[in-house]
């Protein structure tokens, strides 16, 4: 069964959020909306989905939302709605690690972009979250001294040199290569190095900002 991702909406203009989750429906995405920043931090997050906030709301903004999921160790992507003069904001708030901006007035294209970027990242991050999961499961079926050798393994030292690293033979590097191999589903020494790197993935957010569509895109139509 595929995993709902949620998008989750949060504008105080009502009219505002009544016409993103229309479109977003009319798109097959999933929103909830919400009038404040305060209503999303009390409702309990699934790790499936995105933010799409508005910059300056009453109470608490953007700014400070993005501080306060971070807090609570939530990873979903953040998109940040903002009017022109808000820019320099909009910019603290990549910094601060939002995905993306989008500056008011904006197409509904620009808007359905920017939100299956942020879907897209979301499944990339937790398809190397489960992966990351995976891995370390084997890796902790190993012994102390077949960790060693995965360790040794992975940095690529030949037999020879593990053995006289570890103080044994290398036909007892041999054994304990193969039972490592075996342990973790892995035939190759790449795919044991790949296994390795897996279990270590990337944290969700980090990376270049690559900005939406600028002003001049017009296809769709436009949003406040």
């Amino acid at each position: 069964m595929d995993v709902v991702q949620t998008v989750h909406v949060v504008d105080d203009d009502e009219g505002v959020r009544l016409s993103i989750e229309f479109l977003l429906k009319s798109e097959g995405l999933a929103p909830v909306t919400y009038a404040s920043a305060s209503d999303l931090l009390s409702t309990s997050l699934q790790p499936a989905g995105c933010v799409l906030t508005d910059f300056h709301m009453p109470g608490m903004d953007g700014l400070e939302l993005q501080s306060r999921l971070a807090d609570r160790g939530v990873r979903l992507p953040v998109i940040v709605m903002t009017g022109f003069a808000d820019v320099p904001a909009a910019v603290r708030a990549m910094k601060a690690g939002a995905v993306d901006f989008l500056e008011k007035p904006f197409a509904e294209d620009q808007l359905l972009h920017a939100v299956r970027r942020a879907l897209a990242e979301n499944r990339q991050a937790l398809g190397a979250l489960r992966a990351a999961q995976r891995a370390s499961q084997l890796i902790a079926t190993l012994t102390p001294r077949e960790s060693e050798v995965l360790h040794l393994l992975a940095e690529g030292h030949s037999n020879k040199e593990m053995a006289r690293v570890l103080g044994t033979s290398p036909r007892t590097i041999d054994v304990h290569r193969a039972r490592v191999l075996q342990k973790l589903g892995v035939e190759t020494l790449p795919d044991l190095v790949r296994l390795v790197l897996a279990a270590r993935p990337p944290e969700q957010g980090s990376g270049d900002f690559e900005p939406s569509d600028g002003p001049g895109r017009t296809s769709r139509g436009r949003m406040t």
